[in-house]
């Protein structure tokens, strides 16, 4: 073959191939558009400014061809209606706290927080590695959802009092905004437990509709002014040792992604984890100091008032772990991985940290 018809015949391949290759290379991503909604007010920088990264992440992994759009509480659906949005398909995913669905099924609060339960680290560390993811999708799918933990905020406050706390007496019909599952075991020690979202804390507590609210810590709690209206503010948040989000998927559109997208969705989940948390531990402490300066009376709940709820707790677990199946498996997988734990922690971390701790002061 000649030189120039060589020349010729070999551009036309190239040509040819690059024809082909294109199309291909599109496929591979392809262009979606996706809605977010959230359980939280825009004020909430941190719980819905984890919403944000976390879109803005997937949009970074895929060279902008997979956008996810957020809204906050409110703007599409209720705060506490995110779950039910995703599961109809009236949007593609969303992110909340899976215990506000406790009513639906009691299992739901291992995905936020079991009460008495795990801190930050263990809980992480038990749904990613301890099969704990797994036993949350087994029961979202009957949801016709696909669940990712997300950001978690840490070991939470014990909320606003009107009225200090001396005994679970204390409790007797006491009406108290608190999340999730957790309200069991303050109706069972003689509270009257509320349910509200974020926006509507404030108000309720204001005009005396509620005598108590908790919310999560000192940095959320200073935006949403409840040091303005109770002065009293109760620690631990024995009902949060940690506080985990999810990003929940309709199962529909999670399987319709196609694999590398799924893996940015997780991996950008993953990284809001991370930017969640590490934004509450750095703002959480100058936060605290500012709420005593102005006048919060900080107060431990007392010994006897936490070994009350300890055992009305205990006594709930066992009574749902008998008709509830999802329940059951959790609880045991749970508290399983949680005696090893302590064990560990009492000798690694809590050492450290109850040392630095005493030497706080001397340096």
């Amino acid at each position: 073959m000649k030189r120039r018809e060589f020349l010729k015949a070999a551009g036309v391949g190239v040509a040819a191939s690059a024809a082909v290759a294109a199309p291909a290379v599109a496929q591979t991503m392809p262009e979606i558009k996706w809605r977010l909604v959230a359980s939280w007010p825009k004020s909430l920088d941190t719980l819905y400014g984890g919403c944000e990264f976390f879109c803005q992440r997937i949009a970074e992994l895929t060279d902008n061809k997979f956008q996810i759009q957020p809204f906050a509480a409110g703007e599409l659906v209720g705060g506490l209606q995110v779950l039910d949005a995703v599961q109809a398909g009236n949007v593609e995913m969303g992110n909340t706290a899976l215990y506000y669905y406790w009513g639906k099924n009691a299992a739901f609060t291992f995905g936020t927080s079991l009460p008495f339960g795990l801190n930050t680290r263990q809980h992480i560390s038990w749904l990613r590695f301890g099969g704990g993811t797994e036993l949350l999708n087994d029961l979202l799918k009957e949801y016709n959802c696909h669940g990712i933990p997300t950001g978690s905020t840490g070991a939470q406050m014990g909320g606003w009092f009107r009225n200090e706390i001396k005994s679970s007496a204390d409790f007797k019909g006491l009406k108290f905004r608190v999340g999730g599952f957790a309200g069991t075991i303050v109706q069972r020690v003689g509270g009257v437990p509320q349910q509200i979202a974020a926006g509507d804390i404030y108000p309720a507590l204001e005009k005396g509709t509620i005598d108590a609210a908790e919310w999560v810590g000192p940095y959320d709690d200073e935006k949403l002014g409840f040091q303005k209206v109770a002065k009293y503010y109760y620690y631990p948040g024995w009902w949060e040792g940690t506080g985990q989000g999810h990003n929940v998927i309709n199962m529909a559109k999670w399987n319709e992604l196609p694999k590398h997208y799924q893996a940015a969705v997780t991996a950008a989940s993953h990284d809001a984890f991370t930017w969640v948390t590490g934004k509450y531990d750095y703002v959480n402490p100058p936060a605290l100091k500012r709420l005593v300066a102005n006048g919060a009376l900080l107060r431990p709940f007392p010994q006897e008032v936490l070994e009350a709820c300890y055992k009305a707790a205990n006594d709930i677990y066992a009574e749902h772990a008998k008709t509830n199946k999802h329940f059951e498996k959790m609880h045991t997988s749970l508290t399983s991985y949680r005696s090893d734990s302590l064990a560990w922690n009492q000798v690694a971390e809590l050492s450290f940290d109850s040392f630095m701790m005493r030497m706080r002061t001397r340096t």
